[in-house]
């Protein structure tokens, strides 16, 4: 809560005198460390809140001032805030001898402004202490937020796909000016996806996925490596180099495709399995124990006069499991005038490559598909305040 320096950052527990609340509290004045000793909170001298409360240092206290801050306005702000919390009934007042809280306190060391330390530090403690005795936030409320929220000293969003369908243009350029000339000329989009082609890996590198997010923070950024083997090296290269998803090749063995996709959740990153050339791709997943987070039908470049292999992405959702999402993409030769159709058959990512990446007018052209996506950019323009 606040600005920085004097920024606000408190985590709080609360708990009653016979649980392990009191256990942590008795520890905590008892088994001191340098720069991070505790205080019991006052609102003055000789009146301390109740319940009563034990205030602790996140940061290393180096010399008086900074001790005087602790001491100061941040020791009056949270035992205010928690008197004040009895006064108002967050806190029953038949429970004011019960229970006991814990208050871990991060003062910047650049902070100066005893007011706004003092503001700041009551209000995330008022708000600490609301929220902890609603039991807040709720399981459902946590669920529909984790894809959608970042944090604000972040600095970038990490993206997740939680709001289908998307578009996912496939840059199989090999020159890295193109690229970055390209990647200029798209739109802002919460539903543009970024896919490193393996020709630009095999180019480039993985290195590539950081010349990218640096000129598109927060991106999702997808690792086409169409893995054969050696399933959880690879993946673990693809996320280390800050790849949000990674491909595997559908003709890859059983178990190479199990390793990989165990490794992408290890990451946290996406899995997407290529069916390229896989005749039948309900068949592969059918036979595995874990399945990914995205199956791509991929008509290859030759052989785009060929049919799209559409007709079986409601077979192939319906084998999601234990709660996951199965996400359908369908790459090769996807045009605006096919946008439609392959959104009708149930398709979830459109790959889209040289219909953006050589078109004329880039931006246009990606606009265009965004249009047919008919999604409401929610993140984009969302005003990250509070609940």
């Amino acid at each position: 809560m606040g600005k920085e320096p004097e920024i606000a950052h408190i985590d709080l527990i609360i708990g009653d005198k016979e649980g392990p609340v009191a256990t942590a509290f008795a520890s905590g004045l008892t088994q001191l460390s340098a720069g991070h000793t505790p205080l019991l909170g006052v609102i003055r001298p000789n009146l301390p809140p109740k319940p009563s409360t034990l205030i602790v240092p996140k940061v290393t206290v180096k010399n008086m001032d900074q001790a005087a801050q602790i001491f100061g306005p941040a020791q009056m702000a949270v035992s205010k805030a928690v008197a004040d919390a009895v006064a108002e009934g967050i806190i029953p007042r038949d429970m004011a001898e019960e229970l006991l809280i814990i208050v871990s306190v991060f003062i910047h060391p650049q902070a100066k402004d005893y007011d706004a330390i003092y503001r700041y530090n009551y209000g995330a403690t008022k708000l600490a202490l609301e929220r902890a005795m609603a039991g807040f936030p709720d399981v459902d409320l946590m669920l529909y937020e984790k894809d959608r929220s970042t944090h604000p000293i972040m600095g970038f969003r990490v993206t997740r796909l939680w709001d289908p369908p998307y578009l996912q243009v496939a840059f199989d350029l090999v020159d890295l000016a193109e690229v970055r000339r390209v990647l200029t000329a798209l739109p802002d989009s919460d539903h543009i996806l970024i896919e490193v082609g393996t020709p630009l890996v095999k180019m480039l590198g993985i290195s590539v996925v950081k010349e990218i997010r640096a000129i598109r923070p927060g991106a999702f950024v997808i690792l086409d490596l169409k893995t054969l083997d050696t399933g959880n090296l690879e993946v673990r290269l693809a996320a280390d180099s800050a790849a949000d998803a990674v491909v595997i090749s559908g003709l890859a063995p059983k178990k190479t495709l199990e390793l990989s996709i165990r490794e992408a959740r290890k990451t946290g990153i996406y899995s997407i399995i290529d069916m390229l050339n896989v005749s039948d791709p309900l068949a592969v997943l059918q036979g595995l124990e874990v399945l990914p987070d995205v199956v791509e039908l991929h008509r290859a470049i030759d052989m785009e006069k060929s049919a799209h292999a559409w007709s079986n992405i409601g077979e192939i959702q319906a084998l999601a499991k234990d709660g996951r999402r199965l996400l359908v993409a369908v790459a090769g030769g996807i045009r605006v005038d096919t946008e439609g159709a392959a959104l009708a058959a149930g398709a979830n990512i459109l790959v889209v490559g040289r219909a953006i990446t050589r078109s004329k007018d880039i931006r246009d052209m990606a606009e265009q598909f965004l249009t047919g996506l008919k999604q409401t950019e929610i993140d984009q323009y969302r005003v990250m305040t509070d609940f």
